[in-house]
């Protein structure tokens, strides 16, 4: 058995351009699904946070609309109520790498206000980028890889081809005009190569040992890939 660190959001908030606090956090099924495959396999969970704080469930990402309906919904909450690690975070500034076989940052709009902009977690992609380990990022959890910056301040993901939140899903899900920033377009910027796919359908990117997901239906092949560079 391997160990295998999720790094979460410890934001219960995002920010909107005019100040507004959209109440978010993590996306249910991205964490869900992956920690559901990953202990199928055998594999130990560690939760990370900044601070070690609990992390907040997105309670949109508990809706049966976007759950498939009511038995969906369910499925998803059970399976967060079994998610025991959730309840004891380490401290993202404490982690050491070489305790873990692979990394995972599962989505929703919190890792945009924090994760973004965090310095350790920034640090750690670049470590787990370079160490060759399974390194994975689901949604909106690329919003972390703008602060994984080199010493000589460029984006250590530049040349990296990565799925991601699109600006059309953005656009959809009513939120486009109200962000300070789109996460397709800060990562261009960044040089970073967002292979976009179809608003809402699983879309799973690999470049060397970055495996990325566009949205929530692309959680569970983002857990497949990681599997098949662990075994």
């Amino acid at each position: 058995m391997s160990k295998i660190l999720f790094v979460m959001t410890g934001a219960d908030h995002w920010t909107l351009a005019d100040g507004t606090r959209h109440a978010s956090g993590f996306w249910a099924e991205e964490a869900v699904a992956p920690y559901e495959a990953f202990r199928a396999a055998g594999h130990e969970i560690v939760v990370a946070t900044p601070g070690g704080v609990v992390p907040t469930v997105d309670e949109g990402s508990l809706a049966p609309e976007v759950n498939g309906g009511a038995e969906g919904a369910a499925k998803v909450a059970a399976g967060l109520a079994a998610l025991a690690e959730l309840r004891r975070p380490v401290k993202l500034e404490d982690v050491d790498l070489a305790e873990y076989a692979a990394v995972f940052y599962p989505g929703g709009h919190g890792p945009m206000e924090d994760l973004a902009v965090d310095p350790a977690s920034g640090r750690l992609l670049v470590d787990a980028l370079d160490s060759g380990k399974p390194l994975a990022v689901l949604c909106h959890g690329p919003a972390a890889l703008l602060a994984a910056t080199r010493t000589d301040g460029s984006n250590a993901f530049a040349g990296y081809c990565v799925a991601a939140f699109t600006n059309a899903e953005e656009t959809q899900a009513g939120f486009a005009d109200r962000a300070k920033w789109l996460l397709q377009d800060r990562l261009t910027e960044a040089g970073v190569e967002v292979r976009e796919g179809e608003p809402w359908a699983a879309n799973t990117v690999v470049d060397r040992n970055l495996v990325s997901g566009q949205n929530p239906a692309s959680s569970a092949g983002v857990a497949a890939e990681v599997l098949k560079k662990l075994a």
